[in-house]
């Protein structure tokens, strides 16, 4: 299979960075979220997991992935993938009290900019996420962008993945 790409963006500050998607390490969770694009909504930046911004969406695989390729250290650069059932992080303190209720299941696309990240959440342990894809070029910009991100506010902002 020849190497697939994406684009990675914040849509109201305009910056795009382009990311290799991993199908030789996660093959299934790669289809699902390709077969998907373009997705975009509402940006979150993370208040535990660190230098992590991600975006919430509906289920869109026809199964949910499997936890390939996972891990709970991501590094800059890193896409991860999770999927959060019901009342599991339903509390406004995560961001994810209008999305995640009670029967509901929600997808989390994230974007790790940065070093030192650990995916541990003091309500529930670990939180393994599935690493998809990797940032190839445009992470200097896209991290810049988060640290706006996280020091002006995420209000009005989109994260959008689609075919590059």
């Amino acid at each position: 299979m020849a190497d697939r790409y994406i684009e990675v963006s914040l849509v109201k500050r305009g910056i795009t960075a382009r990311a290799k998607l991993l199908d030789d390490r996660a093959p299934i969770t790669c289809a699902a979220v390709w077969d998907a694009l373009p997705l975009a909504g509402d940006v979150y930046h993370a208040k535990y997991a660190r230098n992590e911004i991600y975006a919430l969406f509906p289920p869109f695989a026809e199964k949910e992935p499997p936890l390939e390729n996972p891990t709970v250290t991501p590094i800059p650069g890193d896409l991860c993938y999770f999927s959060f059932a019901g009342t599991e992080l339903g509390t406004k303190s995560y961001g994810y009290d209008r999305e995640v209720r009670a029967g509901t299941t929600v997808v989390d696309l994230a974007l790790f900019y940065e070093r030192n990240n650990l995916l541990l959440n003091a309500d529930v342990g670990w939180v393994p996420g599935i690493v998809w894809g990797q940032v190839v070029e445009g992470l200097d910009a896209l991290a810049e962008g988060c640290n706006d991100l996280w020091r002006a506010g995420a209000l009005g902002e989109s994260l959008r993945f689609s075919r590059a």
